[in-house]
């Protein structure tokens, strides 16, 4: 039976087309099917009109401030505008600056190259590796996971309580766990870090694709986000908010752009004077396609209105999740429990399995493409699996055979582009794996759980 009723089906949106969704693979059992793209926590496949929109703009690409010529012109206003809808999709306020850099880690690194020196950073160990590691020349404070989101705001509250009262502190927390899919307090944090002098910066690389992030309406003081996961491919992020430390401080990349004026000194030297808008990170020719296509899928998103988006995807996570409450076997992970709301992002470990096997046996006997490992976020997920969170992990398959445990977990992740097949598929592969073992041999080649082609079916 489908896990979506015919009166559901018809009362949701459909699912905004998207590139690759008739793209068909070869099952190691033979013969082909529609893949299933379930892995959009690790990158979402391109919008159609993201595509469309960056296909017609291609044969006008332009070196953008850097020309008199109609085509840098063009690109130049378009680099800008796409800079002005970006603001717009996030709710920025008046005097916030919008910063184009590669990633979420880089948005993340650039905040981090720009912190007072003397700065105090509080960080949960629930964060993706992007937000726990780029504080290395702050002072940094690693907060235990919390159970609930009441937890996570008193946690953070106590630790404050007992900074130095005097000097900068800025909190990092995520809108959405990349692991669990949970979402995090965002406001109540936001209003105690203020309520203690700190700021706060937002990871959105997992809420942005899934959720409406509003600034203003948040009170965070930046936001960080991603397009590869917001349905924009091109390698590109953002990151949003606050200009005052932005400008004080160094330019994240010295060089061409940063630079308003250069001027060699008498006694050899240079003086430079740097952009005091967001050109100053900036450095360097920027990917204008990239930006272009996150300010393209921030204008699909917002068209399709999120109201219909996030109702889609709460049934496809329904879905999901009656789906393996019926295997006695699965075990799905989560920090705050099974009535907690999440996005489009399920983890769970198999007894039996070890995940990076069952991952494999996804792919290659159904089509299926999920991500098994720790995710980047290697001391959250050992706590949830009831390990040392201290204890070294490998992302991607351990030492552990097919069949053996493995201390890590499987990824299922989904959203605006999944149909409504995916989500039954892959609820009856799991049914069917767990009930009737693998149809394959696999072994392990190069930390990864693949099918041996060499062995005869099982």
């Amino acid at each position: 039976m489908s896990v979506f009723t015919a009166a559901a089906e018809q009362s949701l949106c459909a699912p905004l087309p998207v590139l690759g969704k008739d793209v068909t693979v070869p099952l190691v059992t033979g013969g082909e099917v529609t893949y299933a793209a379930l892995d959009y926590a690790a990158s979402a496949p391109a919008l159609q009109r993201v595509w469309d929109d960056v296909a017609a703009y291609a044969p006008y690409y332009g070196s953008v401030h850097r020309g008199a010529g109609y085509l840098s012109q063009l690109s130049t206003d378009l680099f800008e505008n796409s800079r002005a809808t970006v603001a717009e999709f996030l709710g920025c306020r008046a005097d916030d600056q919008v910063i184009f850099t590669r990633s979420t880690t880089d948005s993340l690194n650039l905040l981090a190259a720009v912190v007072p020196a003397d700065c105090q950073v509080f960080v949960y160990e629930t964060e993706h590796h992007a937000s726990l590691l780029p504080w290395r020349d702050a002072r940094v404070t690693y907060l235990n996971a919390p159970r609930t989101p009441a937890q996570a705001v008193e946690t953070l509250e106590r630790a404050l309580a007992d900074r130095d009262p005097y000097g900068p502190a800025l909190v990092c927390v995520t809108g959405a766990s990349n692991v669990t899919g949970e979402l995090w307090p965002v406001k109540e944090l936001a209003a105690a870090a203020h309520a203690h002098g700190a700021r706060i910066v937002l990871d959105a690389a997992q809420l942005a694709p899934h959720h409406p992030v509003d600034i203003a309406e948040l009170d965070v003081d930046w936001v960080a986000f991603s397009g590869h996961k917001l349905y924009a491919p091109f390698g590109s992020g953002v990151l949003a908010g606050r200009s005052d430390w932005l400008q004080a401080a160094e330019p994240y990349l010295a060089g061409g752009g940063a630079s308003r004026k250069v001027a060699r000194r008498t006694d050899g030297g240079v003086d430079v004077e740097w952009h005091s808008t967001a050109a100053r990170h900036e450095a360097g020719s920027p990917n204008v396609i990239g930006v272009y296509s996150i300010a393209s899928a921030c204008k699909a998103l917002t068209e399709a209105g999120f109201e219909n988006l996030v109702a889609r995807e709460q049934h496809l996570v329904g879905a999901v999740r009656a789906g393996l409450a019926g295997i006695p076997e699965v075990k799905v992970l989560s920090l705050f429990g099974d009535d907690a709301p999440r996005v489009g992002v399920i983890s769970f470990v198999v007894e039996g399995w070890n995940s990076s096997h069952f991952a494999a046996a996804l792919s290659a006997e159904y089509g299926i493409g999920v991500r098994d490992g720790l995710f980047c976020a290697h001391p959250l997920v050992r706590t949830l699996l009831g390990s040392d969170p201290q204890e070294v992990g490998e992302c991607g398959a351990p030492e552990a055979e097919p069949g053996e445990r493995s201390l890590n977990a499987i990824r299922v992740s989904f959203g605006a582009g999944t149909p409504d097949e995916h989500i039954e598929r892959f609820v009856r592969a799991v049914t069917e794996l767990v009930s009737e073992g693998a149809q394959w041999k696999y072994r392990t080649e190069d930390g990864r759980c693949v099918p041996d082609r060499g062995a005869a079916q099982l």
